[in-house]
């Protein structure tokens, strides 16, 4: 369903040399991931006969038996795509092959191409290459299928396959490379790889690599422990890697047959393709055959699907605290070569006490540390309003006097209620022109502060904000230099708690204040307790849901039937599907209404894979109709 399929890795128990016993297991283990919902199943290298039989592969017994099983085998494949090794006879040579079969059929047959023979290995005294085969077929048991390295099998534009065989993957250009500029958009490995001490870190990398260089869903399959060990142990080391990202694995070394499972977005690889590279850029130099299968089952849901509900939050522990500093290390590097290409003196950052002013604050003092200046050279601007609470105020002013920055407080009560008499509003009326009068108001005395001070404003609007189009346009939506234009909401709280952590005392306590404060822009009076009346999250909705939207749309092109189904699963227990279409609704049509404001934005930093300038990364119309993505919900 919408491009996910079920990809199943087997390592068997086997016999080496029994091929009645292995056949047996193959399509035990294929039944079982038949009822688990797999589009394809991969077995390892020769698994029909094992891989270490040595010499054996010259006698006529095992080989005309082999040919017998697999064909057999083939005839009992289903709707799942089944994919054994075996060696296989062609003219005067034994070829260690894929064969590929579906629905009762063998649909193809792939050579291996590159034979190892080095150190453990010795493929080329038993085997031939089968790199030059192409426009072939070849019969098994009396059934002809086509046979060569130039077979893609496809069943519909997103389910693409091609084959490869162990060492294949190795070779300086893997035959892996040239399927995926054919159209293949999943790699299957079949391999044998002896289980040496570091081996498995190697491959898992290559396999992980490969799939990133391809753009592809890559799995591979390895021979397990009961082959021979006269001279060597294999491991049976199972792995599937989608996009660079290692999408399940195996643990090694198993006494019982292993089967892993992953759900790979093939639609989204396939928009990946399009857009997130100079793929189309490389030609390739083989002439594919298309081999049409017939359907194959889409993933019965997302069991096994990566699809955390924060995407732009690091889910990898060990290694948070280093992307965290990597993020601030952007960000403060930009400015600095911002601050140094103008001669700015000083950074002059509105504080409110906010998430988005916070970390805006934070990176300035990361700043001063490059730069080796003193954190006076921050001035940091308080503003209170009509809508400032206590709370946030306090904040504003612990956190300016924690971090050494001149704290400056002019309150905007008096020069707004001004401005309201120039205009002719009455301040009673709480409206837009109430609100946006305030956020107007502060950016022109941080912008008057910054000339007279020859300093640079430094933007706090964030990529959530940006899509949104959350800000007042020539409002906060203006600064000179906006250092958090790529951070979404739900990062930028993430960073704050890291930096929180790894400072504590009363640091750590005003920053985990500021995080657990509601995200409010301030701009309407309190409520009869002091406290903040109102909040962003109530009028526009959850951050987490739109950040979850923003990365999907954005990054892979899905579309909004998509975006519920996806949200569906990554937010089901937090949000019923009326809400999560609620607010979807939102997020679409505030994209599309306010590109205007994001094609005039300031300069500021892509820290992260999506970023929304329209002088890099997203160019698209200011008045571009949004009717095509909403039409779902009339």
């Amino acid at each position: 369903m919408y491009g996910f399929y079920r990809m199943a890795a087997i390592v068997p128990v086997l016999k080496v040399g029994d091929i009645g016993f292995n056949s047996r297991i193959l399509l035990k283990e294929y039944d079982a991931a038949c009822r688990a919902g797999a589009a394809v199943a991969i077995f390892p290298e020769l698994s029909l006969t094992g891989y270490s039989c040595g010499d054996l592969f010259f006698q006529e017994q095992l080989l005309l038996t082999a040919e017998k099983a697999g064909a057999e085998l083939a005839r009992q494949s289903r709707e799942t795509v089944l994919i054994f090794g075996m060696p296989l006879r062609y003219r005067d040579a034994i070829h260690n092959v894929a064969v590929v079969a579906h629905r009762g059929k063998i649909r193809g047959i792939v050579p291996k191409s590159l034979l190892p023979n080095y150190r453990e290995f010795y493929e080329k005294r038993q085997f031939t290459s089968g790199m030059n085969i192409r426009n072939t077929e070849i019969a098994i048991d009396g059934e002809k299928a086509p046979f060569g390295v130039d077979l893609i099998f496809s069943a519909g534009a997103n389910f693409t396959l091609g084959v490869e065989i162990c060492e294949d993957l190795w070779g300086v250009i893997p035959p892996s490379s040239k399927l995926a500029l054919g159209g293949a958009k999943i790699i299957c490995n079949l391999s044998a790889g002896t289980g040496l001490a570091g081996k498995a870190d190697y491959r898992r990398e290559l396999v992980r690599q490969q799939s990133a260089r391809c753009l592809a869903a890559y799995m591979l399959a390895s021979a397990g422990v009961h082959e021979s060990t006269t001279d060597c142990v294999f491991s049976g080391h199972a792995l599937i890697a989608d996009n660079g990202r290692l999408a399940a694995e195996n643990r090694r070394f198993s006494r019982k047959t292993t089967m892993i499972l992953a759900d790979v977005d093939l639609k989204r690889l396939r928009n990946a393709r399009y857009s997130d590279s100079s793929f189309n850029d490389i030609k390739c130099d083989v002439v594919f055959r298309d081999i049409r299968l017939e359907d194959v089952p889409a993933s019965p849901d997302l069991e096994y699907a990566y699809l955390p509900a924060h995407p732009f939050v690091p889910e990898d522990l060990e290694h948070r605290r280093e992307r965290c500093q990597e993020i601030l290390n952007i960000q403060a590097a930009a400015l600095a070569k911002r601050l140094e290409h103008t001669n700015s003196k000083t950074m002059v950052v509105g504080i409110s006490g906010g998430l988005d002013s916070t970390l805006a604050l934070l990176v300035c003092v990361e700043v001063c540390k490059l730069l080796n200046r003193p954190h006076s050279d921050i001035m940091a601007v308080t503003m209170p309003g009509f809508g400032t609470t206590g709370r946030t105020y306090n904040n504003a002013v612990k956190l300016s006097g924690l971090l050494g920055a001149e704290l400056r407080e002019i309150d905007i009560k008096a020069s707004s209620m001004q401005h309201f008499q120039d205009i002719g509003h009455d301040p009673a009326i709480i409206d837009t022109t109430y609100e946006n009068a305030q956020a107007r108001e502060r950016t022109r005395i941080l912008m008057n502060l910054a000339n007279k001070h020859g300093g640079l404003v430094i933007g706090t609007g964030d990529l959530s904000e940006i899509a949104l189009g959350w800000s007042t346009f020539n409002g906060d939506h203006m600064s000179m230099y906006s250092v958090n234009c790529s951070i979404p909401k739900t990062l930028i709280r993430f960073l704050i708690n890291n930096i929180a952590e790894e400072t504590g005392g009363e640091m750590a306590e005003v920053l985990y204040d500021i995080t657990d404060t509601p995200v409010s822009p301030e701009l309407l009076p309190p409520a009869e307790d002091g406290t903040i009346q109102q909040t962003t999250e109530t009028l526009i909705g959850p951050y987490e849901l739109h950040d979850f939207f923003l990365y999907h749309f954005i990054k892979y092109g899905a579309e909004p039937a998509k975006l519920l189904y996806l949200a569906g699963h990554a937010f089901g227990e937090t949000y019923s599907p009326e809400v999560i279409e609620k607010w979807l609704k939102v997020f679409l049509r505030r994209f599309f209404q306010q590109q205007f404001k994001r094609n005039c934005m300031p300069d500021g930093p892509k820290v992260g894979t999506i970023a929304l300038s329209p002088r890099g990364d997203w160019r698209m119309p200011s008045d571009a109709s949004g009717a095509e993505w909403l039409n779902l919900f009339n």
